[in-house]
Order: C-alpha cells, then sequence, then structure tokens
C-alpha cells in the first residue's frame, strides 16, 4: 500500500471513529442524557401570575428563578392551555387544547370528569424513547386512589402526589400519595418535600446506575390556597414593605419559598452532573388571582382575558438556548409535547389533533410559523372563549351567558357545553393593547369577521370532540373547593 493509500485510509478511520463518538450518545442516551436525547424537567407553579417573579419585574426576592432566566430564555407573551388548573395540565401533558380531551374545569373530588387513558401524554411518548419518568407534586387531572386512571396509567414510572391541593395547607400536609400507596403526614413545606422526592429518586438512579434520560414533572402546590409559609420569610416581608398585609406577606413568603425549593432541585441537578444535558421549562398553571401577579393584564384566573392565562415562561438548555435572552412570540403549555418530540425525534400522534406547535425554532433563534391558532375555553366565566392570531386576540361569549353556573361541573353544565355557541365577540390588538380596553371590532370589519369565523369553528370543533359526562343530578350541591 502506498503512503499516499496510508494516509486516506487513516483519515477514512479517524473520521468513523470521530463519527462513532459523536453519535454514540444520541444511540445510547445515558443518565446524563444527551444532545438529541436531553432529560426534561417540567417545573409548574400553582396560580403563580406573569409578574411574581424577580426577572418579570416583582418586587419578590426570587434569585434561582432570576438566575435560571439568565441561564436561558424568557418568553413575555407565555400562555396556559387553559385558565384553570386541571384543563391545564391536561394540556401541558397532550398538546391538546383540553376541552377535546373533556377535561373541562378542576377536578373535584369524585367526579367523573377525568383525563381519559385513551389520551397520549408527553410521559408516555418518552417512555417509548426509554426515557425513565417521575411525577412529583399536584397531579388533578385524574382522583388517585380511584379507579380512574392513575399517574403510572398515564405514564409515569414513579409518583409521589395530591389530587388537587396540599391539605391541611403547604405546611405539614397529609395527604400524599405515593405510587398508589398513602403517606400520611409529611413534615415540612410542600414545595421542599416536592423536591426531596425528586432529586431522591435522581439521586437513587444515580447509584444503581440507571443509563436512561429522564422526564420529571416537578408540580408545586403553591402558590395556590389555603397558603402556609416560613414565618421569617412573612416577618421579612412585612418588615421589608409595612404596606402589606399579613395575606399578602404570606405570598410573597410563598412565592421565596418556590425559589428556594426550585434552587434546591438545580443545585441536585449540578451536584449529579446532570445540568448541562437537562432541558427546563418553568411555567405555570394558570393566571393568579392577586393584582400584583399581573401587573398589566385584564381578567384573572378563570377568565380568557389575558390576566388568566399569561404566565412566566423560562426555558433553559445549556449550549442550545442562548443565555440572558428574551423572546416575545407567543407560546402556549399546549406546546411543549410537540417540542420534546422535534427535540427527541419521537413521531407526534397522527391519529388525533395536537393544537401546539414545536417552538424548538424559537429557542434555537429561528423563525417560526405556528400551525394552529393558540385557542382558550372555559364555559364557566364569561366571555368563554379567546382565539388568539398573532398580535391579535379576539374574544366571545356563551350564548346562553345568563345560565346560572355552578362552581364545579354539574349535569346541567354538560348539555350547555356541548350546545351552546359563541356570541357578543370583542376584538383586541396586543400589540398596542395588553390591558385589552379598546375594542377594535368596527374598525378592523374584515379581519374582524375573519377571526369570528375561525373562532366560531375551531370553538365548535372542540366541544364536539370532548367526551359528554353523565353527571348525577346531586352533584355540585354539595360544598367543593377548587
Amino acid at each position: 500500500m502506498t503512503s499516499a493509500s496510508m494516509n486516506r485510509v487513516s483519515k477514512r478511520t479517524a473520521f468513523i471513529l470521530l463519527t462513532a463518538l459523536w453519535i454514540a450518545p444520541a444511540v445510547h442516551g445515558g443518565s446524563k442524557g444527551s444532545a438529541s436525547r436531553p432529560n426534561f424537567l417540567l417545573i409548574l407553579l400553582d396560580d403563580s401570575g406573569w409578574t411574581d417573579f424577580g426577572c418579570y419585574g416583582s418586587r419578590i426576592d426570587t434569585p434561582n428563578i432570576d438566575r435560571l432566566a439568565k441561564q436561558g430564555m424568557r418568553f413575555t407573551d407565555c400562555h396556559s392551555a387553559a385558565p384553570n388548573c386541571s384543563p391545564s395540565r391536561a394540556g401541558l401533558l397532550t398538546g391538546r387544547t383540553p376541552s377535546r380531551s373533556g377535561v373541562y374545569s378542576y377536578l373535584p373530588p369524585e367526579h367523573v370528569m377525568h383525563l381519559p387513558a385513551s389520551e397520549i401524554t408527553v410521559a408516555e411518548i418518552l417512555k417509548k424513547q426509554g426515557y425513565a419518568t417521575g411525577h412529583f407534586g399536584k397531579w388533578h387531572v385524574t382522583n388517585l386512589d380511584s379507579d380512574q386512571p392513575q399517574p403510572k396509567d398515564h405514564g409515569f414510572d414513579y409518583s409521589l402526589g395530591t389530587d388537587n391541593n396540599a391539605s391541611p395547607s403547604h405546611k405539614d400536609p397529609v395527604n400524599f400519595i405515593r405510587n398508589g400507596t398513602a403517606v400520611g403526614r409529611m413534615a415540612g413545606y410542600s414545595c421542599q418535600l416536592v423536591v426531596d422526592e425528586t432529586s431522591g429518586w435522581l439521586r437513587q438512579r444515580e447509584r444503581i446506575g440507571d443509563q436512561q434520560p429522564w422526564l420529571s414533572c416537578v408540580w408545586f402546590h403553591e402558590p395556590h390556597t389555603p397558603i402556609a409559609s416560613p414565618p421569617e420569610l412573612i416577618e421579612k416581608y412585612r418588615k421589608k414593605f409595612p404596606s402589606l398585609n399579613r395575606k399578602q406577606a404570606a405570598y410573597y413568603a410563598n412565592i421565596e419559598n418556590v425559589d428556594r425549593a426550585v434552587g434546591r432541585l438545580l443545585e441536585s441537578l449540578s451536584k449529579l452532573g446532570e445540568s448541562e444535558n437537562t432541558f427546563v421549562f418553568l411555567t405555570s398553571d394558570n393566571g393568579p388571582l392577586n393584582e400584583f401577579s399581573k401587573v398589566g393584564l385584564r381578567g384573572k384566573k378563570s377568565h380568557v382575558w389575558e390576566g388568566g392565562h399569561r404566565v412566566p415562561g423560562i426555558f433553559r438548555w445549556p449550549g442550545k438556548i442562548k443565555a440572558g435572552s428574551t423572546n416575545t412570540a407567543p407560546i402556549g403549555g399546549v406546546d411543549f409535547l410537540p417540542t420534546v418530540c422535534a427535540i427527541t425525534g419521537a413521531p407526534l400522534p397522527d391519529d388525533r389533533v395536537i393544537d401546539g406547535t414545536s417552538i424548538l425554532p424559537l429557542l434555537r433563534g429561528q423563525s417560526f410559523k405556528r400551525e394552529r391558532p393558540l385557542f382558550w375555553f372555559f364555559y364557566r366565566v364569561e366571555p368563554a372563549a379567546a382565539l388568539r392570531v398573532g398580535d391579535w386576540v379576539i374574544v366571545a361569549h356563551m350564548d346562553d351567558n345568563k345560565r346560572k353556573k355552578t362552581h364545579p361541573l354539574t349535569a346541567p353544565d354538560m348539555p350547555a357545553i356541548k350546545r351552546d355557541g359563541l356570541t357578543g365577540f370583542e376584538l383586541y390588538n396586543l400589540n398596542r393593547d395588553l390591558k385589552q380596553t379598546s375594542e377594535l371590532g368596527a374598525i378592523e370589519a374584515e379581519r374582524f369577521n375573519r377571526l369570528k369565523k375561525r373562532l366560531i369553528a375551531y370553538h365548535r370543533e372542540v366541544v364536539e370532540q370532548g367526551p359528554y359526562w353523565e353527571i348525577p343530578e346531586s352533584y355540585g350541591k354539595q360544598k367543593t373547593r377548587k
């Protein structure tokens, strides 16, 4: 063999070896994750507004969440899948507007409504890709310890959680269930207990040498009521801001306590060597009730006005998402599943409508086109529906908007959801009028009529697909807590 031939062989051999080293992590995965198979950490707060963190202008001390934003991309136009808790969580898990799956409202105890087993969740998709999956904290899409589908039936290998809120409050909760078994009283604050469990799960996987990448859904109960916060933090804010009453100071303290929990969780990732290849998304399940948590927005939790579903949205993926970047594009909770599929190469379910769109191009700083508009529907509060296209949003009321609506989904609500159309349309430009005070339907007649038709069609398609729950006539006459 000539020296030239040997040189070509050497170069070819070197190329093959380098290529093998480059693709090996993508093929085999590993506990540290990889470029095409990163770990996924979905951090969800409960009832937190878009202005509850320092990086969004709050005066509450949130150094860990602020640092997360500096290390990644902060979205200023991020939206939950619904303005209410259970529907929003269903949308995050499935990539579908929640009424398609029949999660029309929050899930009370002993209610027939639930996320059906036929729905395909992001956990189920990732399990087929070889991922370990864990859910920690508030579940609230099915009733735990019932014959409804459990977290394991929706793709989670491991779970510690509650049906709805931590009870009797965030402090020393008694209603956690671990993998189908009641735990009993747990000493401490809910957010810290949830992080303890998540970190323990990750450490155990490290100890046994588990080489799977993972999905971890860490869904805090805070700052949903009934609130319980460390006394020293409450006193800190009473002294720092004398105008705050005790309830407000407790809320501030609650947010800081969650921030501390987030900091501990991210520190655990760092100690385990998992930070670099973990895709983190931090957001909230819906808008807040407090004015100071939704500065500049109309409406609040349960409203399809911006205040009901505009939420914080922070992404971190070292080396893949530009640190310290801000993005103004509108995104939604329904986008999480398609984004995960785009990153991992997992196919999207092709037997059902997926309402979300992968935002991977946005995270890479590239151009982006939404495939389906962002849409919200909540039958219980007027206006009941909204459709977002670019800077424009059109909202509408239900035909029978004078009908008395109960807090939980009751027997009279089901036929109304299926029957009632939309009326009373209003058009707003969010770029010029974020507070939604100037209705532009008459001025923008052509756009108004076009978006009105789209909203009517989208709403009708969604409610026709959703299950019809047979609810006992007696349900809702007893007191239930959201």
